[in-house]
């Protein structure tokens, strides 16, 4: 069964059921308030009867008074009978000695004598000829001095008052018809409704399935119900999905990037060395130049392992595969090592390399991780600056070593900060084929290494003014225990 018509029979049975309900209260409701109004007037004729149908005095009863009103009521077929203390009927004077006149019955007789008025309902003995007969009688006990006096019976047939009951039930009928006629409508919009608000997620859902993320469900905000939560829920995958598609494919873009890249580091060396070994086997190489050619082949080897070993290097911190040995020594030290090291470079570069540090700052850190970080960020701040000015800092913090490397080079603008982390990126593609910085790994490997730490990295940069990268590794007192080493095949 579809869900269209799933959902008309669902609002359809209970907009019935609340009708059905509604309206049998209705009847029941309407059904007491015409007998209870027929009660009230017999007992407000009752009333009048009470002190002029019978003398207190004489104990006479005065039936020109009973008749006279039986002749008001006659259009409502409203008869009276007066009962003495014995049960005996008084009025009407019936031929043959009122031997037909049907006493009141005992149980409830002694409800009157009680002082308790008595109402009978619908099917009753007619009290002047003892047939079943359907009508409504009221019975009124009068008490002088505590004592029965007299009772006082006022009946009327219940045709009328089924009559009006009958017409309100036809009334009823009718109106309940028609309002199953309008839920049947009704319902069918309403399901219509809510079923168009599901086929449009599944319409969504279908384009989603075939690639497209750029779909767009939004509901009014007013009625604002499950389906519209459902609604805002698949808006937010949706978006999700197509971050995570774009972003699947800007990694592709990168690792294609990267192996086209790696392909065309590899092959200059690769290329050479084959060249150099070629010459080398055929002798075409002079005695004098053998030395040089040997020691070009050793620099293309070095680069080709510092290009593999970069790649493993990511992979093992990535995969949290190596071992962190910490422990506390001097930062200052460790940095003025890296300016040795650098210091061709920079001034190849026209660069000058500052330390401003104090001489006893200590960090706790593995020793050979904290040089390599040092070392790719001073190599990278090298790479991007010519005849400026590269400041290494180290101070001691709270808990903390704080240290910083700035230059005065081209600078980032904000979508490459935003993605100088990520694997295979270059802020500078046009640098791509410089001795320094191949691979576009060092940055994303500096991340890694100051993360396992526990530390942190952030950078500042403006274009054509400088970058800044400023570190904390946290002390041997809050820095984190080494994680767990995990092992991928």
């Amino acid at each position: 069964m579809k869900l269209l018509y799933q959902q008309m029979l669902a609002f359809f049975g209970v907009i019935a059921v609340t009708l059905t309900i509604v309206s049998v209260l209705f009847i029941r409701s309407t059904t007491n308030t015409v007998w209870q109004n027929s009660f009230d007037q017999l007992e407000q004729y009752t009333d009048v009867l009470k002190d002029r149908a019978v003398d207190q005095n004489t104990y006479l009863i005065n039936s020109q008074f009973i008749q006279n009103s039986e002749e008001i009521l006659a259009k409502q077929n409203v008869h009276f009978m007066i009962y003495d203390a014995t049960n005996t009927a008084r009025y009407p004077n019936l031929p043959g000695g009122g031997g037909a006149a049907q006493a009141i019955a005992s149980k409830y007789w002694k409800q009157l004598k009680k002082g308790n008025t008595v109402a009978l309902p619908e099917l009753a003995t007619n009290p002047q000829n003892g047939k079943q007969q359907r009508m409504t009688i009221y019975y009124k006990p009068v008490f002088l001095s505590q004592k029965l006096l007299f009772v006082i019976a006022a009946f009327a047939p219940v045709e009328n008052i089924q009559s009006s009951i009958q017409q309100t039930e036809k009334n009823l009928v009718v109106a309940f018809l028609l309002s199953l006629l309008v839920a049947i409508i009704v319902s069918y919009f309403l399901a219509r409704f809510q079923v168009n608000r599901i086929n449009r997620l599944r319409q969504a859902t279908h384009q989603v399935a075939e690639g497209d993320y750029d779909v767009e469900v939004k509901f009014d905000k007013k009625g604002h119900d499950e389906v519209a939560a459902l609604a805002d829920d698949f808006q937010d995958m949706v978006g999700s999905l197509r971050d995570s598609q774009a972003e699947i494919h800007r990694q592709e873009e990168r690792r294609r990037q990267f192996m086209a890249d790696a392909a065309h580091e590899m092959r200059t060396p690769l290329t050479t060395i084959n060249g150099l070994l070629e010459g080398l086997a055929y002798d075409a190489i002079p005695e004098e130049s053998k030395g040089d050619s040997i020691a070009l082949m050793q620099k293309e080897t070095k680069r080709l392992i510092r290009l593999v070993n970069e790649n493993l290097d990511y992979e093992k911190i990535r995969t949290n595969q190596i071992m962190l040995q910490k422990q506390t020594f001097n930062a200052s030290e460790a940095m003025h090592d890296i300016v040795t090291q650098l210091q061709k470079k920079a001034d190849d570069a026209g660069d000058k390399l500052v330390i401003q540090a104090d001489d006893d700052v200590e960090v706790f850190a593995d020793h050979d991780r904290f040089v390599q970080v040092m070392f790719n960020i001073t190599q990278n701040a090298i790479q991007f600056t010519q005849n400026g000015t590269i400041t290494l800092s180290a101070k001691t913090g709270y808990h903390q070593t704080e240290l910083s490397v700035s230059d005065t080079g081209i600078g980032m603008s904000a979508d490459q900060v935003k993605n100088i982390w990520e694997r295979y990126y270059k802020a500078d593609p046009s640098r791509k084929n410089t001795k320094y910085g191949e691979s576009g790994l060092g940055l994303a490997i500096v991340h890694q290494l100051v993360t396992v730490h526990g530390g942190t990295i952030k950078v500042t940069s403006e274009l054509g003014k400088g970058t800044t990268f400023a570190l904390t590794f946290p002390d041997e007192e809050t820095a984190p225990k080494q994680a767990p080493i995990t092992h991928t095949k």
